[in-house]
């Protein structure tokens, strides 16, 4: 009978997990003229309940998110419908923080010439962690988004609050991602994650007809 070689899990190298969420409370900056993060008792064991129950009040976009399609085209799909397997899987953080406010096609084809990941994150240093709300962030030029999807990536992430630039009324970002199958997660917490791949982990809650729903995200290095 031949040897049988037992191994154990407990001998496997651990991967730690980073929290890549926005905490939120009523100190986390909203998108400007948005429904604001606030918090409050229903009921309290101290005024004699059985149980403390808390209610909340929010925009789905305050906070790590991820947009459905239906926040910009009223006939798209609704935050029920974002799909799992966009949110899970293999991930690369790239660093954009010196790339200038628009991230052009050619830069994009630098950082990928042979193959684009399928989930890319992008890591503009203008996060709402530090509690303000930025004036502007860098962004995919429309085309270095389509060449993207085209070249297979699923889902486009940002730790700044909005993958289009905060004045613009076209969203031409989210209209390219969203026309060709790919999906949006923004205002991630990405200042101590090195660029690199990472197993993501970002499910959407199953809200149903919202234009938006909160994300718990988290990496585990590969």
């Amino acid at each position: 009978m031949p040897a049988i070689t037992v191994v154990s899990r407990l001998a496997a190298p651990e991967r730690p997990l980073i929290d890549i969420s926005i905490p939120v409370s009523a100190s986390t900056p909203e998108w400007p003229g948005d429904t604001p993060f606030s918090c409050g008792w229903v009921a309290k064991r101290a005024d004699g309940e059985s149980v403390n129950l808390s209610q909340i009040v929010m925009s789905p976009h305050v906070g790590t998110h991820a947009d459905a399609p239906l926040h910009v085209e009223d006939n798209w799909a609704a935050s029920e419908m974002l799909p799992l397997s966009a949110f899970m899987g293999v991930a690369y953080v790239l660093d954009a923080r010196t790339a200038g406010l628009t991230l052009a096609l050619e830069w994009m084809q630098e950082q990928f010439a042979a193959e684009v990941p399928e989930r890319l994150l992008l890591r503009t240093g203008r996060c709402i962690a530090s509690g303000s709300f930025p004036d502007e962030w860098p962004v995919l030029s429309q085309d270095a988004a389509r060449w993207l999807v085209k070249g297979g990536t699923r889902l486009v992430g940002t730790d700044a609050p909005s993958v289009d630039e905060r004045h613009s009324k076209t969203l031409e970002v989210h209209h390219e991602l969203f026309l060709r199958g790919a999906y949006v997660l923004e205002n991630l917490l990405l200042d101590d994650v090195a660029a690199g791949w990472y197993e993501l982990s970002a499910a959407p809650v199953k809200l149903v007809g919202m234009d938006a729903a909160p994300v718990r995200a988290v990496l585990r290095g590969l």
